[in-house]
Formats: C-alpha cells, structure tokens, sequence
C-alpha cells in the first residue's frame, strides 16, 4: 500500500528566484498598506473609540431592522448603528459615546430599553469610556512592540542575529499586510484584532523558526553548497510539512467563519488573511532575506584553504 505524498519527494521549486517578483510584491504591498492606514484609516470598534455595544435577540419572529433603526433614530443618542448576525433574530447594536462619562452610558442603554420594551431579549451589554479606550490603544500597541522584541532576542541566541533580522521583517511584514486587511475590509478593529495581530505573529514566527532550523541544519551538512542552491533545498524539504500545517489551521479557521458568534468575527477573518501570508513570508520573505544578509555556508573558505595547503 503506498503512503500518501502531499508533496511529492522530488519536488524542486526555485524559491529563490522567485525572490525577484515576491520582493518588489511584498513592497508594494506594504507601502499600499501603509497608505490606507493614514488615509482610510482603521473602523475602531467599541473597545477603542469608546461607546456602548447592545446583543438584542427579537423575542417574535426575525428582527425588523428598519423598525429599529426608525425607533432608536428618535432617542436622540447620535451616531447608531444596526447589523444582523447569526440567525434572523440577533441584532447587534452599536451606540457612539455619548458626553457626559459612564453615566451618560448607562443612561443611552435605559433609552433603548425603554423604547424596545419587552420584544427584545438583551443577551449582552457592554459599555466602555473614553479613558478606558485609549488606555486599550496604548497597551496593545505596547504588547504588539514587547512581543517582537521578544521574538527579536530569543531568535539571536537561538540561531544568529542574521535570523533573527529575518524573522523580524517578516513579522513586521505580516503585522503590516494585517493591518492593511483591517483598512480595506472596515471590519472592525478591536481587542480582538489585536489579539489577531499577536496570534498571527506568533503563528509566523513559528513557521520561520522551523524553516530556519531546517537550514541552519543543511548549512552544517553542505558547507559547500551555493547558499540560494541550499535555501531552496531546505524550503522544498519542508514543504510537505508547511502545507499540512497550514491547509488543517486554515480549515479549523474557516469553521470559525461560517459557524462561529459574531463576536469572534474580526478575530476569525483576520486569522484567515494571516496564515496565508504567514505561509508566504516564510517562504518568500524570511528564507531569501538571508542571503542579503549575509549568511553563507560553513566552512567555505576555511575546507578551500585547506584543500590548497594540501595539493602545495
């Protein structure tokens, strides 16, 4: 009975002569990326703009949207937003902060309810303050910066400080692209995404570190190989293993998608956008980024010199 071969044995794709289209690729897109970020700017949910978030469950039958938006339109409460999740009967309502602190809050959810009454069921409630928002900002910036200067050291002691710049750029350009996603979908950007962008990461790294002690390991054996000649060696015996990896998280994710709350959505889309291109940057980024750097095979020049000393 023959095993099954995901990859066949002898597949041999040039992964790094396709460095000259991927690279100028990568570029653009990040520089796009970067472009939407300051012009089209991230959809924040409540988490960092401050508001009040309001799970309706329409007691009698499908939500009536239209009816919804026409009653709270009237309550005075500014900038409402209305959208349908999950089944015909969920509504998530979205209330902007309202002046005057977490009381004024409080005081926009009793409108709302007493406006509704009893045809709704409220399944959750959740209020957050201007003070509280911008404190989430900081930290999750400060957490996404602390991870990669985690990842950034351990990655030097593991293997060199060539590595670890290679790691690190490829996170970055994940953690880009990512935020691109964000921009050009308007899904909303909340403590969830963050937690996106830092599962993503660490997803990424992982896949680079694999890849890379795969290398470093034939850097050893063939220390006279052309360095390009060796990358794509190590990238094709590994291939096998990054398709099965990534097809089976991808396919656990999209479960997520189509069966999955509301809630977890921008979490779960941005997980799919991620494993993709955190495949790619192992691939195209991390892996060629080595020979700019400078990491060459082994023993090179020291089994050459040798090898003159004895034919003198």
């Amino acid at each position: 009975m023959k095993l099954l071969r995901i990859v066949p044995d002898n597949t041999n794709l040039p992964f790094m002569y396709w460095r000259r289209v991927t690279f100028p690729l990568s570029a653009a897109l990040s520089l796009l990326a970067v472009f939407l970020f300051f012009t089209v700017g991230l959809n924040f949910g409540i988490d960092f703009r401050g508001g009040t978030l309001v799970e309706l469950q329409s007691r009698s039958g499908p939500a009536d949207l239209s009816g919804l938006r026409a009653t709270l339109g009237t309550l005075g409460l500014g900038d409402v937003q209305l959208q349908q999740f999950g089944a015909p009967t969920d509504v998530l309502v979205r209330i902007a902060q309202q002046p005057g602190g977490e009381e004024a809050q409080q005081a926009a959810v009793a409108k709302v309810r007493q406006a509704l009454g009893d045809t709704y069921e409220y399944r959750r409630v959740e209020v957050v303050g201007p003070r509280v928002s911008a404190e989430l900002v900081t930290n999750g910036i400060i957490g996404i910066m602390v991870a990669m200067f985690g990842i950034f050291v351990y990655l030097w002691f593991r293997f060199e400080w060539q590595f670890s710049v290679g790691a690190i750029v490829a996170t970055m350009h994940d953690v880009v692209l990512t935020i691109g996603f964000y921009c050009v979908t308007q899904v909303d950007f909340d403590l969830s995404s963050v937690a996106a962008i830092l599962t993503i990461m660490g997803y990424s790294v992982n896949d680079t570190v694999v890849i890379y002690d795969r290398i470093r390991e034939m850097l050893r054996r063939y220390k006279r190989m052309p360095i390009d000649e060796l990358l794509d060696l190590a990238m094709n015996s590994m291939l096998s293993r990054t398709v099965i990896t990534s097809t089976t998280t991808f396919l656990a994710t999209l479960g997520l998608f189509f069966f999955g709350p509301e809630v977890i959505q921008s979490f779960v889309q941005a997980m799919l956008f991620g494993i993709i291109v955190g495949v790619y940057s192992s691939a195209f980024i991390a892996a060629p980024l080595l020979i700019y750097l400078g990491v060459t095979t082994y023993g090179t020049e020291t089994e050459a010199s040798s090898e003159a000393q004895a034919r003198a």
